[in-house]
Formats: C-alpha cells, structure tokens, sequence
C-alpha cells in the first residue's frame, strides 16, 4: 500500500501491485486541498485512516509506502505501530520525511521523542490546538488578532497540517526507540538525506 499519495506517488516496479490509501476519495481531496487543482491524483482504493489501517489485516502486506506522512500524523507512534501490524515478517516500510530547516517548518521547534510518546500514551487531543496555533503562527504568518479565528477554521475542517517536526538528528532518535520503548520489530535498513527530506527504510524481523 501507499498512505497519502495524492498526486505524487512513489515510482514502483513494473510488477508490483500497489492500493492507495487515504482518508478520502479523489473528488473530496480535490475539494479539501484546492491547492491541488489541475494535478492528477491516485485513485484511492481504500479509504482509511493512515494511522490506523482499519481496513488492513495483519501480516497481509510486503510493503508500507508512506512519503511525507509521518508528520501529518496526530499519533506518529501509533503509525509506526500499524505499520508493523500489517506487515509480514520481512516486510518493508518506505518512509520520507521531510527535515524542517529545509520546508516552510523551518522556525518551528523540533518534536520531542518525549512528545511524541505522551501523546501516544495520552491520546494526541490534549495537545491538537497547540500543534495548529503553532501552525498558524509559524507557518501561515497569521498575527495574534486573527489567530484564535484562524486555528478554528483548520481545526474544525481537519486540514492535515504538520504536526510534527524533524531534523535528521531527531528522526534517528525517533526510529531508535522504535526497538528500544516501543519494542517493535523493526531493523532500520537505510537512512540517507534526499535534498529536503530524509528517506528511511525498515525492514520487520520476526516478532
């Protein structure tokens, strides 16, 4: 599978069969990020929450592909969790994700890894609006007068923002714990910088 490809999917053999993942159809994502008018978008054969893989049963999949999602997850551990979920032993998950000094994230903090597992062990909804003021403020430029007013409109049409943040450092931090608190089988078979972003791929041992 592959979560989120919207207009840019991730280029496969010629023999791989690929479902496309996501929270919408193609007609509703095309209403939601107008941004990506004129762009042609995936079919999307499951719709699904990314995080959770609802839809998907265990130990079905050789391949995760997710690029440039892990950080529009409220829950990233969760994510990660799911991902080995499905995954046969052996198993492949493709991640890019983006370093912020290199996007429009670049003045906001880096994640935590403590963040990210309080949210994980609390439920992320303590800490959404404070994601989205950050959001506004950093990334939209919007001033204190027309914040609160523009964290609601994001808020109440779930616009997928980045909800977290990373540099290369972080991210090894991230897929370290992985093993270590999280005690997922996952082998971290490669991770290398890409211009802006970060590809990482991990390979599922046997559990």
């Amino acid at each position: 599978i592959e979560i989120g490809a919207l207009h840019n999917p991730l280029e496969t053999p010629a023999g791989a069969h690929v479902r496309y993942v996501d929270r919408m159809y193609a007609e509703e994502l095309r209403e939601h990020y107008p941004e990506l008018n004129g762009l042609p978008l995936v079919d999307v054969d499951l719709r699904d929450d990314g995080e959770q893989l609802g839809t998907i049963a265990d130990g079905s999949l050789d391949f995760v592909i997710a690029n440039h999602f892990l950080e529009h997850c409220q829950d990233p551990l969760r994510a990660l969790s799911n991902f080995a979920r499905v995954l046969r032993p052996g198993g492949i998950v493709y991640l890019a994700v983006p370093d912020k000094r290199h996007t429009f994230d670049v003045d906001r903090p880096v994640t935590s890894l403590d963040h990210l597992f309080r949210d994980h062990a609390d439920g992320p909804g303590g800490s959404r609006r404070s994601h989205f003021e950050e959001w506004a403020r950093l990334v939209d430029r919007v001033d204190e007068a027309g914040l609160e007013s523009h964290v609601d409109q994001l808020m109440a049409k779930d616009y997928s923002i980045h909800y977290h943040v990373w540099t290369q450092a972080e991210l090894l931090e991230l897929l370290a714990a992985l093993r270590t608190r999280l005690a997922l089988p996952f082998e971290v078979e490669v991770l290398v910088r890409n211009e802006h972003e970060h590809i990482a791929i991990l390979e599922k041992g046997s559990e």
